[in-house]
């Protein structure tokens, strides 16, 4: 270990997937400490820990949504000369913001669903919505993970109704694709196994994430050949145009022989039911291999920064 930087391990924070981070956070922390000297600290506010402040320390930010995965911590840390894992400031950024995503898959030609956003504050008549996107619809925060806050609508009292209930942040409402759920891990820019979601009711919310034994995952995704190797493409494509490093997880749906594309998860979940581990285990990486992957480019730019390497 005394080769090696210590790593602490932030998790908690300020979201509403504070309990998803503390899990993830856990088990982050007992795999590296097989390896690594680790400090496990918990987030109680959007700030930098006075521990590590001394720069002696890799960061793995173990954190999602605000505060998390929207790049206001990764902006800090660089502005405080900390190495860390995972996307930078502007990446998390990017990827976030769910608008700005689903613009980026269309420009690098992977499908997504046609979709409105708005401000909470805001909302569009449900007539209008019907009249771009349909029926068939998915109502769900733009910046936020995890399923939070996520609905249906089937018909125009329903949306109705939702919209009715929506008073503050950011907002969007898709075109609902029903179909395979899939998710593609990715481990510096190269793409992993595929996982497919499979739940009881068809709706992947937050309960069934995290509930265990509410939802079936199977990896690798019986997909064929050409299938597989395009959704793997497709995830690749994304991660690349993004800008990410190191990690992330990209989410689609399969409609018939097509893949749309859902959202960049660049601080993937790492509870037992989370997706990532899942993805790597097609590869032949057991969790405390993966977290040791995920930690080493940060390592080694943390080694390089002699060489005069910008923290990140």
């Amino acid at each position: 270990m005394s080769d090696l930087p210590p790593v602490v391990v932030l998790h908690g924070g300020i979201s509403s997937e504070r309990d998803v981070s503390l899990a993830s956070g856990r088990a982050i922390a007992a795999a590296l400490g097989k390896q690594y000297e680790v400090k496990l600290i918990e987030l109680n506010e959007a700030a930098i820990p006075e521990p590590i402040l001394d720069g002696r320390s890799v960061v793995f930010p173990a954190l999602h949504g605000t505060f998390g995965e929207d790049g206001q911590l990764q902006g800090l840390l660089e502005a405080a000369g900390i190495f860390y894992c995972g996307s930078d400031a502007r990446s998390s950024r990017l990827c976030m913001d769910k608008a700005a995503s689903k613009q980026l898959s269309m420009q690098v030609a992977v499908p997504t669903a046609r979709a409105v956003y708005f401000e909470g504050g805001n909302a569009p008549l449900a007539d209008d919505v019907i009249r771009e996107l349909g029926n068939s619809l998915v109502i769900k925060p733009s910046d936020q993970g995890s399923s939070v806050g996520l609905r249906f609508a089937e018909h125009r009292s329903e949306l109705g109704v939702s919209l009715s209930q929506i008073h503050s942040g950011n907002w969007m409402i898709e075109q609902r694709i029903r179909g395979r759920e899939m998710t593609v891990g990715i481990l510096n820019g190269s793409a992993l196994g595929v996982v497919e979601i499979i739940t009881a009711a068809g709706v992947y919310d937050y309960s069934a994430k995290y509930t265990v034994g509410m939802t079936e995952y199977v990896y690798p995704a019986p997909l064929d050949a050409d299938l597989e190797a395009r959704v793997k493409r497709y995830a690749e494509r994304i991660f690349a145009a993004a800008g990410c490093r190191d990690f992330a997880r990209v989410d689609f749906i399969l409609d018939g022989s097509e893949f749309y594309f859902l959202e960049v998860n660049t601080l993937p979940g790492m509870t037992p039911t989370s997706l990532l581990p899942k993805s790597a285990s097609c590869r032949g990486l057991d969790f405390d291999q993966l977290v040791a992957a995920l930690v080493q480019p940060a390592v080694k730019r943390k080694a390089n920064s002699l060489g005069g390497e910008e923290p990140s």
